[in-house]
């Protein structure tokens, strides 16, 4: 049985627009939506429309005060970009952590974010990283914060407003400033965090300045936590420090117990490892700049 009935090669946003607006489903890399076509978890659409030739989409540059990522830039790509390792190593080690080789070949960005899962790592980082996400659909363009385009599991306004993701906007990384990454997943069967975290800090001497933190899963949707990053701003780095942020984390964070993955105690007991690593490295980090 086919699991859809057209498919559509777009080669411009408008192309892609008019396919979407007559009911045909976006796809770029495919590895997600496939398996969940092929799974049952969405239903076979009657079309297609694959975004991967619009240029706009496959854009990787720097853009004034910032560098931007086409929503269909392969995660491969991405980790191997110059530009990337230098502003964003939090992507970086996320981009190389998703899925095995094959996957991060054909896998994009603009899917991992647009998916809408709680605990993407793509997405994990570019909130940490503070990203800005470009969308556009017959109402025109618009460039929002990333946390605005999540409603829950699996649901985001790009669907919703019949949108096409066009990119991402990250601050380029200055002086005294870096970013981290950690993950913990399990070794066989789910392919899929168990824990995440990214970090982005600024140094101003032998005290942070100013931090980003993004941890998940930590609820229905991808969330920054912004009150353990006020814990961290001023502060010297110390064991104290590192237990007064956890302290709040969890506050902050629900960190639940998943059937598939792990119980609440043990994400627990993993956010405060992950945590420390993440911070401690990105503090070295941008103690080499």
């Amino acid at each position: 049985m086919p699991l859809w009935k057209n498919y559509y090669l777009a080669q411009s946003i408008p192309e892609a627009l008019t396919r979407l607006n007559e009911g045909a489903r976006l796809i770029a890399g495919g590895t997600d939506l496939l398996l969940e076509i092929q799974q049952g978890v969405q239903p076979p659409p009657e079309s297609l429309v694959d975004v991967c030739n619009i240029p706009e989409l496959n854009s990787l540059e720097i853009r004034g005060k910032d560098l931007f990522i086409g929503a269909a830039v392969p995660l491969n790509h991405i980790a191997a970009s110059q530009l990337v390792q230098e502003n964003a190593q939090a992507l970086v080690e996320a981009c190389n952590l998703i899925g095995g080789p094959q996957v991060r070949n054909t896998a994009t960005l603009g899917g991992n974010v647009a998916h809408a899962l709680p605990a993407a790592d793509g997405t994990i980082a570019l909130l940490a990283l503070d990203a800005q996400a470009e969308s556009i659909s017959s109402e025109g363009s618009s460039i929002s914060g990333l946390e605005e385009l999540f409603l829950g599991p699996r649901r985001s306004t790009i669907e919703a407003n019949q949108a096409l993701l066009v990119g991402f906007y990250l601050p380029l990384r200055k002086s005294s400033q870096a970013s981290a990454f950690r993950r913990v997943m399990r070794p066989q069967g789910v392919a899929l965090p168990v824990l995440n975290i990214a970090v982005w800090l600024q140094r101003k001497k032998d005290r942070i300045a100013d931090a980003h933190l993004a941890l998940g899963p930590s609820g229905p949707t991808p969330l920054r936590a912004r009150m353990a990053e006020t814990v961290l701003r001023g502060e010297k780095i110390s064991q104290v420090l590192i237990e007064k942020v956890y302290t709040i984390l969890l506050e902050e964070v629900h960190l639940r117990t998943s059937p598939y993955r792990a119980s609440a105690d043990y994400r627990k007991h993993l956010a405060k490892i992950l945590l420390q690593d993440a911070i401690e490295i990105a503090w070295e980090r941008a103690g080499d700049n």
